[in-house]
């Protein structure tokens, strides 16, 4: 891994920047944490003006819309965005980050034709169908059923925390469609339209008050055969590819953004003269070269995916599993700062304190993260 930028690199920078500056003061006001709705057309409007302007899908390849950039341009890309504090994916995350990248990795030329697109373009957004009430971080237990009549799949069965569903166009859902094979070996991952006949959902509320999760109920709901991304029964490994999406690259921009609430709150400590404090101080120290370390590991990663074709390895679980306690970390040592401040329900810091909790069970929990690390990376017995 090369970490010197070229001249090239550099000029991408510049121009970057440049767009940035022009740009962001032209955006509308964001929309309330509560109007979804709202924050859709927010996040598909920024999404827009990123595909107008060339920065849409930076790193997809270029035969599914993408503009093959390097790791390192993606990388600069994600400083600059987050440095001049411009809107997040949002509503377009499962789309942007790990559906449409495996769309573009396993799908035929149809289906890549059909849905990159508008993921893209901003014109449709994605939903996450993996997890159910009895088949969490044991994913491979889903019972989810499809059963196949003729050219469609009828779909019986429920989720839970699919992300942003009140609002999703598309839902990347996994089924089980051979009850009678090991379990891992009767899965398929299909693409289903929200607004398919059967379809229910109902959104569930965070301990941070927010919404972006929902259970999803399927009444016999008819899934065209044409919308499974890889063969019958295949899904567990084109799932895997989903999740080294989701753990491998999609909260690369968030390393950026943690490391620069750090460098807030180490500012905020020499204004209220908790700086004073040695303990504390060791403390930010620590993370800062913790929050270092993994935007390393993140530079590794999305160079080896950049070298395997676009999919990212088994190192995703190192990272996610470093990730999701460095940034609960975080939020403690922003709550020994803050003091009263960041108790209070309207402050910023509060919100991202109580989300930071949900990390080590989002997206595959640490246990699990463990699990993986131990047997596909270092090579030790699965436990009994």
């Amino acid at each position: 891994m090369d970490l010197a930028h070229s001249q090239e690199e550099q000029d991408f920078r510049a121009r970057l920047r440049e767009w940035l500056a022009k740009t962001l003061p032209e955006l509308p006001a964001r929309p309330s944490p509560d109007d979804w709705p709202g924050r859709r057309a927010y996040d598909l409007g920024w999404q827009r003006r990123l595909y107008d302007a060339g920065y849409a899908g930076l790193h997809w390849p270029v035969d599914a819309g993408g503009r093959g950039a390097t790791p390192t341009q993606h990388l600069i890309y994600l400083e600059e965005t987050e440095r001049a504090g411009a809107p997040y994916v949002g509503a377009n995350f499962v789309g942007l980050l790990h559906a449409g990248p495996t769309i573009a990795a396993e799908g035929t030329p149809e289906q890549r034709a059909r849905w990159l697109p508008p993921v893209l373009r901003g014109e449709e957004v994605w939903c996450q169908g993996f997890s159910e009430p009895g088949a969490g971080s044991d994913l491979a237990s889903l019972r989810t059923r499809a059963v196949r009549d003729g050219d469609a799949y009828v779909v019986t069965g429920s989720k839970i925390w699919t992300s942003h569903a009140e609002v999703a166009d598309w839902c990347e859902l996994l089924v089980r469609t051979d009850p009678e094979a090991p379990r891992h070996r009767g899965i398929s991952w299909l693409a289903m339209p929200m607004d398919a006949p059967g379809v229910t959902v109902r959104p569930l509320r965070t301990l941070a008050g927010s919404a972006e999760f929902a259970e999803v109920f399927l009444d016999e709901v008819r899934v065209p055969v044409a919308n499974r991304v890889g063969a019958e029964n295949d899904g567990w490994r084109v799932t895997m590819v989903t999740l080294s999406f989701e753990r491998g690259t999609a909260f690369v921009g968030e390393v950026v953004a943690c490391r620069r609430t750090l460098g807030a709150l180490a500012r905020a400590a020499r204004a209220n003269g908790r700086w004073d404090d040695p303990v504390l101080r060791r403390w930010l120290g620590r993370l800062y070269g913790e929050f270092g370390a993994l935007w390393r590991l993140t530079q590794w990663n999305v160079s080896e995916a950049q070298g395997s074709g676009g999919v990212p390895g088994t190192g995703g679980s190192v990272f996610k599993l470093a990730y999701s306690h460095a940034r609960q970390e975080l939020y403690e040592a922003a709550a020994a700062v803050l003091g009263a401040e960041s108790l209070s329900l309207e402050e910023e810091w509060t919100a991202e304190r109580l989300s930071s909790l949900s990390y080590t069970i989002a997206a595959g929990t640490s246990q699990i993260q463990h699990n993986i690390v131990a047997e596909r990376i270092l090579g030790l017995p699965k436990g009994r």
